[in-house]
């Protein structure tokens, strides 16, 4: 996943129509996106997988599973 993932549409109102909040980067916080229907400025971080995600990936296509 890329540091600047584009988010495809605004989390209160759904309309697609973002673009970048500039001059507003902090390192490790997201960056900051604009709403041009609802005008809100919002920021979307990716927190990490699940530890159910993670145990399911091990797990193989027959069943068994992979002891770590």
């Amino acid at each position: 996943m890329s540091e600047r993932a584009a988010p495809h549409y605004c989390p209160y109102c759904g309309d697609e129509d973002l673009m970048p909040h500039e001059g507003d980067a902090e390192k490790g916080a997201g960056y900051a996106w604009d709403c041009m229907s609802c005008a809100r400025v919002f920021r979307v971080k990716f927190v990490g997988l699940r530890a159910a995600a993670v145990a399911s990936a091990e797990r193989h296509t027959d069943g068994t599973v992979e002891n770590a």
